[in-house]
């Protein structure tokens, strides 16, 4: 199970890094290669999902699969990017946003094709935070993110996402992000909540890792940055796991 797996991990004070894959883009050659290179290197999970619909999902997580160990999560952007192939599922909820659809509407739709799946599930609060420029997760939510100034709105949002009984907070810069979720908003936000804190959206370099582990995230997520240079790959993932070792 992973919600316990990461649990475990928090206990005995350790951070995990989380490469994200998006389904829509290639993954037969460069995609594959980082997915090997990412098990070698020591990543904990893949999450794959993006903003758009996709017919290769299936075929995506199948490949990602026959190429790592790794538990293989689905991070969906949207209804239609579910698969049983999957080890198990972020049941997202967007909590900074009022689009009932991405709060409730979706996961009625899905219920019973999610229940039956066996695929492990972990309800998630999603809280978007403001980085300076429009995203394509704000675009595509139709939601306004929470502002970067105000980490008392996004710690009351995350507790409130504790209080429902959602079992993990997911702050969001973005992808294609400017800047990564600010560090008051992820200190503010951990010290109020119980449940796993991860944080991603842009975050492109070592200094980045370390802020947002400084502050205290306990999951890392990288995508795009991988994506745009794979050398960036090992030591994005030795910067979490340094504080493994501390």
């Amino acid at each position: 199970m992973l919600l316990e797996l990461i649990q475990n991990k928090i206990k005995a004070n350790k951070k995990l890094f989380a490469l994200l894959i998006d389904p829509g883009k290639p993954v037969r050659n460069p995609m594959k290669k980082t997915i090997i290179k990412a098990t070698e290197y020591g990543a904990d999970i893949v999450f794959v999902g993006g903003s758009l619909i996709y017919e290769q999902i299936d075929e995506t997580i199948r490949l990602i699969k026959s190429s790592t160990d790794l538990p293989v999560f689905l991070f969906p952007g949207n209804l239609l990017q579910l698969s049983k192939d999957a080890d198990g599922i972020l049941l997202l909820s967007l909590i900074s946003g009022r689009n009932p659809e991405l709060l409730i509407g979706n996961h009625v739709s899905a219920a019973y094709l999610l229940k039956n799946s066996g695929i492990e599930i972990i309800p998630t609060g999603y809280i978007i935070i403001e980085n300076g420029k429009s995203t394509s997760v704000s675009y595509m939510s139709q939601t306004t993110p929470i502002p970067a100034d105000k980490p008392d709105i996004a710690s009351a949002t995350a507790i409130a996402g504790e209080l429902l009984g959602l079992k993990m907070i997911y702050l969001e810069a973005g992808s294609g992000a400017e800047k990564p979720v600010n560090t008051t908003t992820i200190n503010k936000v951990k010290q109020e909540i119980n449940v796993p804190l991860i944080v991603g959206g842009g975050i492109k370099n070592i200094n980045d890792i370390n802020n947002i582990c400084n502050a205290g995230a306990d999951i890392v997520v990288v995508g795009n940055s991988i994506e745009n240079d794979q050398s960036l790959l090992k030591p994005l993932i030795d910067a979490v796991h340094s504080f493994n070792e501390t």
